[in-house]
């Protein structure tokens, strides 16, 4: 109880921490929103106007307090180029980003655990050379040019997929899919390989320890050693980084939509960034970051409930 109790309170303070970081950082930021909006040309009323408005001719310090006051409630403000609320921009962006998250995510477990696995298996083999080298060869590639490569080949050459826009899973489900496929492979081919790497290296660690030649000793063969034993205690680790894979998702995703014209989280985020809308800007940082945040706490949580020797140090 205690393990989850600390972790609970570390996600808070970490939150607390990344509000005052993202709050502070954007107040030394040169520029002014209010220009930004209204162009050079405007005159002083209607300058102090909008920043009456805005709040922005309060202290820094009682805008901080508002400002978390209103994300407790809800609130993280109203966007200065498109006059809308942060929360309602975000929620309309957030089906395509998160459907990017999830077939990438799907994707990486899906082949990363078993090229991890037979790596392991044929090490120091052909196979496990190969797939070794392929390995190196996700890990030093971008994924905005995976993006790109796999536009010409798929979408412009042999136009088994449309290169680029994206289809609402309420419209038609099955073109829903087709129009985050391209962009999810793309993002989820570097993390394949962080997959592999680990679980090739836990497998193989988990292979050295005293069960396993206990179980061998049994009269078991490899494919039921493998099965009920090593892949068990080796996957473990694995979870652990998945928090980092979710994390590189999130960040991977803002380049990755704009070589794919999707309009979601990543565009947004770099839109308001160019168009300096700091109310904006502040809600999605505030928005991936916790995000993170949480997902990591399940992670946590989950890394325990698996493996309940874990104790607090």
């Amino acid at each position: 109880m205690y393990y989850y109790l600390r972790k609970f309170i570390a996600m808070f303070f970490t939150i607390i921490i990344v509000t005052l970081i993202t709050f502070f950082s954007f107040e030394i930021i040169p520029g002014d929103p209010v220009l930004s909006k209204l162009g050079i040309d405007a005159d002083e009323a209607q300058i102090a106007s909008l920043r009456a408005e805005l709040g922005l001719d309060m202290p820094i310090p009682v805008r901080y307090i508002k400002w978390v006051g209103n994300i407790l409630k809800g609130d993280l403000g109203e966007s200065v180029r498109f006059s809308l609320p942060v929360y309602d921009l975000i929620k309309t962006r957030l089906p395509v980003t998160f459907s990017l998250m999830i077939i990438s995510i799907l994707i990486t477990l899906a082949v990363g655990i078993p090229l991890g696995i037979l790596s392991a298996k044929y090490n120091n083999r052909i196979g496990g050379f190969f797939i070794n080298f392929i390995t190196q060869i996700f890990l030093a590639i971008p994924s905005f040019w995976v993006g790109i490569m796999l536009i010409m080949i798929f979408g412009v050459i042999l136009k088994w997929f449309s290169p680029g826009g994206y289809v609402s899973w309420s419209e038609n489900p099955a073109e829903s899919i087709k129009s985050v496929i391209l962009p999810s492979v793309a993002i989820a081919l570097p993390n394949i390989a962080i997959v592999i790497r680990y679980l090739k290296n836990s497998v193989l660690e988990q292979m050295k320890k005293d069960y396993v030649r206990m179980a061998y000793s049994k009269g078991l063969n490899s494919f039921r050693v493998m099965k009920n034993h090593v892949i068990r205690n080796a996957v473990i680790p694995v979870i652990t980084v998945l928090g980092m894979i979710i994390s590189s998702v999130l960040a991977g995703s803002l380049i990755v939509e704009q070589v794919f014209t999707l309009p979601g989280i990543g565009r947004l985020l770099i839109s308001a960034i160019g168009n300096r809308d700091l109310p904006l800007v502040e809600g999605m940082i505030l928005y991936i970051s916790f995000t993170v945040l949480f997902i990591n706490f399940i992670i946590d949580i989950l890394y325990k409930f698996i493996d309940p020797r874990i104790k607090y140090d």
